[in-house]
């Protein structure tokens, strides 16, 4: 075999490689606090008959950042200026981090989003009103939407449960329970929080690396 041709094979193999890690990378989106109100919810903080006015598209289709924002209120604090998601939904829940829930003297567990039964409870203030959750405060569970073709090309399921690296320079991190996502209507982007974030210097946009773990499904 002549050194040419080893030099051909050495590229072949090189280009094989480098195409099952892109395979493998998924793009990540940081998510602040935020809230997702139902229609009562809306007018009683806003007012009869009031309608969320978009402030900026999401990344998944059809959902937007609202202009308008709620106070979200602890027994020991509150944070002013949380953004409200839409379109509503049927129940009212607020997604924030840990450090936010220090500051608002709560315990709320990590969920998947819609998870609410026996999260922690949480007040939400409005221009035009207040609202007290029993339930209702999560810390979001770090997840992946995909469409089903992506699903298929991941070769994961609805609810299974995998894990991603992101590395950066001098720091390398895992999220060992991110939990798949799959809808037609979802565009591929795995969500995590801004501790998360900020614990692994990771900014959206950034891409980490799947991989699947033994199935395990919620």
């Amino acid at each position: 075999m002549g050194r040419q041709d080893l030099q051909s094979i050495v590229e072949e193999v090189m280009k094989h490689l480098e195409k099952e890690d892109t395979s493998s990378e998924v793009p990540i989106g940081v998510s602040a606090r935020h809230c997702h109100l139902n229609k009562e919810s809306l007018e009683i903080l806003f007012g009869r008959g009031y309608e969320l006015s978009e402030k900026a598209p999401l990344s998944q289709p059809g959902q937007f950042a609202a202009n308008e924002t709620v106070t979200v209120a602890g027994p020991k604090g509150s944070i002013p200026k949380v953004r409200i998601l839409g379109p509503l939904r049927s129940s009212s829940q607020v997604e924030v981090s840990q450090t936010d829930a220090f500051k608002l003297g709560l315990k709320p567990p990590i969920r998947q989003s819609g998870h609410t039964e026996n999260s922690s409870p949480v007040t939400i203030i409005g221009p035009k009103g207040s609202i007290y959750l029993e339930e209702g405060l999560i810390i979001a569970q770090a997840h992946i939407h995909m469409s089903p073709q992506d699903a298929d090309n991941f070769k994961v399921k609805d609810g299974q449960v995998v894990e991603v690296t992101v590395s950066n320079p001098g720091r390398e991190v895992s999220f060992s329970k991110t939990i798949i996502r799959v809808s037609e209507k979802y565009r591929l982007e795995m969500h995590i929080d801004t501790d998360e974030a900020n614990a692994g210097l990771i900014q959206t946009g950034q891409k980490g690396s799947l991989k699947k773990v033994e199935p395990s499904y919620v």
